[in-house]
C-alpha cells in the first residue's frame, strides 16, 4: 500500500490537496482511501458530502471518510476507560463528569494512527491519503512510539505480570476498602496491545519506499517557518518528506493595485521556499477565483497539480535532512550534491541554522534536540554535509 500523508499549518489548504490528489489516483485505477483524522475535519465539505467514520464511496474507485475519535476510543480503550471511570466514581466523581476524565488529553489524534494502521493491515486500498492534524499536532505523535516503548518496556510490562498474579490473592481485601476493583487481565492488556499498534505503524511510517509526506505550505513568513520545523521533525524521525506544495499563489494576471504589495512579498516568499527546501520538488498552485469546494473545484486543483503525473510515485528518494544520534553526540547531515566544503558556511541564531552556498541562502529550524546546542565540526561526505554539534561550555 502507498501512504501519503498530507499536513502543514491550519488553513493552508492540505485538505484540497488531498482530496485532489485522491481524484487522480482514482482516475489512474488505484483504489483510493481519503482520511481525514484532523479533529476540526473539513474533507466532507471539500467533497460536498456526507462522510463519515466508515469509508464512503465518493466517485469509482475512490473513497473518503472522517475518523471519530469517539468511536475509535471504544473499540480500542472501551475496557480501560469503563474501569478508569469506575474508579472515579468510586472517589466521588459524578456519572457524566468521570466518564469526560476517563479519556485522556491527546487519545483522539493517536487513535488516528490506529486507524491508519487497521487500513495497512487490511490492505482493501492501494493508495491511503492521510489529511492529518496540523504540523505541531501531527508531529507530537511521532515521538510516541520512542517514547511509549520506554515506558512500556521498562515499567507498564513488569507491573503488568505481578498486578495479574496478585489480583486473585489481594481482591477480595481490595475491593470493600477501595470500593472498586483491581483492573482485570483485559483491562492491563489494552495499553500494552495498543502499544504494539503504534510501534508497528513505527516501521510502516519510516519506510520511504512506501509512505512519504508532503508538506503543504502558502508563501507567508510564518507557513514557511513552521513548515521547515516540521521538516527537520520529520527527519528527526526518520520520516521522508518527498514534496513541497506551495498553494494559493496570486497570478500573474492580477494587477489591481490592492494586492501588489501582497504580490511582491510572494514573489520574496516563493523564492525562499525553493531555496530553504532544496533539493525537495515545489509544486506551485495558484490562488483560484472559486473556493475549493465540490468536486468540479477538485478537478482543477488536480490538473493544476499533476496533469499526467502519477501522485502515487516518490518525487524525492533521498533524505534532504539526516539528524544522527551516537551516543550523547548529535550531527545533522545535509544533502549538498555537488557542493565543495569550502563554499559552505554556516552560523547559527536562536534554533535557526543559517547556511550560505555562494550567493544562495538557506535557513533550516533546527529541531529542540540540536537548538541548544552550537556547531562544532562539518565535513563533506558522500555529497551529505555532517555537521557535528555539541554543548555549549561556559568559561
Amino acid at each position: 500500500m502507498r501512504v501519503i500523508l498530507m499536513t502543514g499549518k491550519g488553513g493552508v489548504g492540505k485538505t484540497s490537496v488531498a482530496a485532489a490528489t485522491g481524484l487522480r489516483c482514482a482516475e489512474l485505477g488505484y483504489k483510493t482511501l481519503v482520511l481525514s483524522t484532523d479533529p476540526a475535519h473539513s474533507l466532507a465539505d471539500s467533497f460536498d458530502m456526507e462522510l463519515g467514520h466508515e469509508a464512503q464511496k465518493v466517485r469509482p474507485n475512490l473513497w473518503g471518510a472522517e475518523l471519530d475519535a469517539l468511536l475509535e476510543l471504544e473499540g480500542n480503550w472501551g475496557s480501560v476507560k469503563r474501569y478508569i471511570t469506575q474508579v472515579l466514581q468510586a472517589r466521588g466523581l459524578e456519572g457524566i463528569q468521570a466518564e469526560e476524565l476517563a479519556i485522556l488529553p491527546g487519545m483522539d489524534e493517536i487513535f488516528g494512527l490506529v486507524r491508519m494502521k487497521r487500513h495497512y493491515d487490511d490492505g482493501e486500498f492501494d493508495v491511503l491519503i492521510i489529511d492529518s492534524a496540523p504540523t505541531g499536532t501531527a508531529l507530537r505523535l511521532l515521538s510516541l512510539p520512542e517514547v511509549g516503548g520506554w515506558y512500556m518496556r521498562r515499567f507498564y510490562k513488569p507491573f503488568q505480570n505481578i498486578s495479574v498474579a496478585l489480583r486473585p490473592l489481594v481482591e477480595p481485601i481490595f475491593r470493600p476498602i477501595a470500593g472498586f476493583s483491581l483492573p482485570d487481565r483485559e483491562v492491563m492488556d489494552a495499553p500494552y496491545e495498543f502499544y504494539q499498534q503504534i510501534e508497528a505503524l513505527e516501521k510502516v511510517l519510516t519506510d520511504n519506499t512506501q509512505t512519504s509526506v508532503r508538506l503543504v505550505a502558502n508563501p507567508e513568513k510564518m507557513v514557511i517557518k513552521e513548515s521547515l520545523r516540521a521538516h527537520a521533525y520529520l527527519s528527526l524521525y526518520n520520516v521522508s518528506t518527498d514534496l513541497v506544495i506551495a498553494n494559493r499563489i496570486i497570478p500573474q494576471e492580477v494587477q489591481d493595485p490592492f494586492f501588489k504589495r501582497w504580490k511582491d512579498n510572494q514573489e520574496q516568499y516563493r523564492q525562499e521556499l525553493h531555496e530553504n527546501f532544496h533539493p525537495l520538488p515545489v509544486k506551485e498552485v495558484p490562488l483560484y477565483s472559486e473556493e475549493m469546494c465540490g468536486l468540479k473545484a477538485l478537478e482543477r486543483l488536480k490538473e493544476t497539480l499533476y496533469k499526467d503525473e502519477d501522485p502515487t510515485q516518490v518525487y524525492y528518494k533521498e533524505n534532504t535532512i539526516r539528524v544522527v544520534q551516537d551516543q550523547n553526540q548529535y550531527s545533522l547531515e545535509l544533502y549538498l550534491p555537488g557542493i565543495p566544503k569550502d563554499q559552505v558556511n554556516l552560523s547559527k541564531s536562536g534554533d535557526e541554522l543559517n547556511i550560505t552556498i555562494g550567493n544562495h541562502r538557506r535557513n533550516l529550524v533546527l529541531p529542540q534536540a540540536l537548538a541548544a546546542l552550537q556547531p562544532s565540526g562539518a565535513k563533506m561526505e558522500d555529497d551529505y554535509l555532517k555537521i557535528r554539534f555539541a554543548e555549549v561550555v561556559n568559561a
